[in-house]
């Protein structure tokens, strides 16, 4: 069973199975249609299904021309499990959020695996390359898939292999971020790093999934920790009437032992203020506090407070209140240069902003229209930076430094720039650092 399905993946003719069609199973999908696998997705969005299908992307940065050759090479985007049968590995890409109380939700991946366990069939590995907590793959996984009366290692495949995407970062792409992977028994190893060898550069092997899962966590939880660290600096050099973006440019001339990370007005994205979080959860289980983790979370999170207050002072400079001011948020994907909205600080931003008073505006090339968010909604519409706008706000609030925005003409044109990203290096009257 082992070396049919290794046989397959070596000679190309094993059918890749990528459930959930978002920011990571789409570019895994491509590379693995670009190298001559057909690949098979899975979705329950069909609204998702049926734009792929017609040759569309609505992710910015994966082009709906790859997409349409995707499709010219077999792929195809289905929301019907019952063809689960059809795929040799099952790479499940799914979601893994916080609950409200910032416990682990594996909703996503529990439910998504119930899905598959009915169609599952001898000879398939199962990857799962969503975040999670260790212990996840063999305390959730492994149970259901032997649910089946499938024998995970002899005649079924079971492995860990997180997911390394950073979207919109023009240096790396899937095939050269190397990857990590944990099986639950050696074949299972074995037939995992087969099948990622396949398409990426440099497969890393690791003796558990529950080792594959902590070094995912170890990773964002570094940089939460120590974008935590420079986010309280930013508070005190502030205080001291220094420059922390200076000292950061010039920290990082030292050619060792120091890396930089940059303050800003809070944490986004899929993974760091999100991922920290499962290890303190599951730690709590074996009767650890995980102090670090929680207070860089403690920090971070209360950037968003920290950035609304430099925006008050600096109204109340100018003889304005909050209350009734014209704000207008620039950028509100969660890091510069993509279209990807989740856990975004400028949306944070924007709540706490009209929350006091404020009639909010947002301008970002990559989102034309507020997207319909699970917890944030508001009506609104990008808007079209001419100097005639952005001279009609009281404030204007730099939240996402796209490269799109033209920050001469802000600055020229602004009443008040509040930079909560350090864009603007030289002081003027109408810049304040946040």
């Amino acid at each position: 069973m082992k070396q049919q399905l290794l046989n397959r993946i070596a000679d190309k003719s094993a059918v890749i199975g990528i459930v959930g069609l978002g920011y990571v199973g789409l570019p895994l999908m491509l590379r693995f249609a670009e190298v001559g696998y057909k690949v098979l997705g899975f979705d329950i969005d069909q609204g998702k299904v049926d734009t792929l299908m017609a040759g569309q992307s609505y992710i910015e940065h994966i082009s709906a021309d790859s997409i349409a050759t995707a499709l010219e090479r077999g792929f195809e985007a289905t929301t019907d499990f019952s063809r689960v049968p059809e795929a040799d590995t099952l790479i499940l890409c799914v979601p893994t959020p916080l609950n409200k109380y910032r416990e682990p939700d594996l909703s996503f991946v529990l439910d998504t695996m119930d899905s598959l366990v009915p169609y599952l069939r001898e000879g398939q590995l199962v990857s799962l390359e969503s975040t999670t907590y260790p212990g996840t793959t063999d305390e959730e996984l492994l149970p259901r898939m032997e649910s089946r009366g499938l024998k995970v290692g002899d005649n079924a495949f079971l492995v860990f292999s997180p997911e390394r995407e950073d979207p919109g970062n023009p240096n790396f792409t899937t095939r050269t971020i190397p990857k990590v992977c944990g099986g639950v028994t050696p074949a299972c190893q074995e037939i995992g790093v087969a099948l990622y060898s396949a398409v990426i550069d440099k497969v890393v092997p690791v003796s558990s999934t529950r080792a594959a899962e902590m070094t995912k966590l170890l990773e964002n939880i570094h940089r939460a920790v120590n974008i935590g660290l420079v986010n309280e600096m930013k508070i005190v050099a502030d205080k001291m009437g220094i420059d922390i973006h200076e000292v950061i440019r010039a920290a990082a001339t030292k050619p060792f032992g120091f890396v930089p990370y940059y303050p800003g007005p809070g944490l986004g994205g899929h993974c760091i203020p999100i991922d920290p979080f499962y290890l303190t959860w599951k730690a709590r289980e074996y009767g650890v506090n995980t102090r670090f983790i929680e207070l860089a979370g403690e920090v971070n999170s209360n950037m968003p407070d920290y950035v609304v207050s430099k925006v008050a002072a600096a109204l109340n400079q100018r003889k304005k209140a909050i209350n009734g001011s014209r704000v207008l948020v620039l950028g509100i994907a969660y890091k510069k240069n993509v279209d990807d909205m989740r856990e975004s600080p400028s949306v944070f931003l924007m709540e706490k902003l009209r929350d006091l008073g404020a009639e909010v505006a947002y301008s970002d090339p990559h989102v034309p229209v507020f997207p319909k968010m699970r917890e944030h909604r508001f009506e609104l519409s990008s808007v079209a930076l001419s100097n005639e706008a952005i001279s009609g706000y009281d404030c204007v609030l730099l939240a996402t430094d796209h490269d799109k925005f033209d920050y001469a003409q802000i600055k020229a044109h602004a009443q008040l720039v509040v930079d909560s990203r350090g864009k603007y290096l030289e002081p003027a009257a109408n810049i304040v650092k946040a």
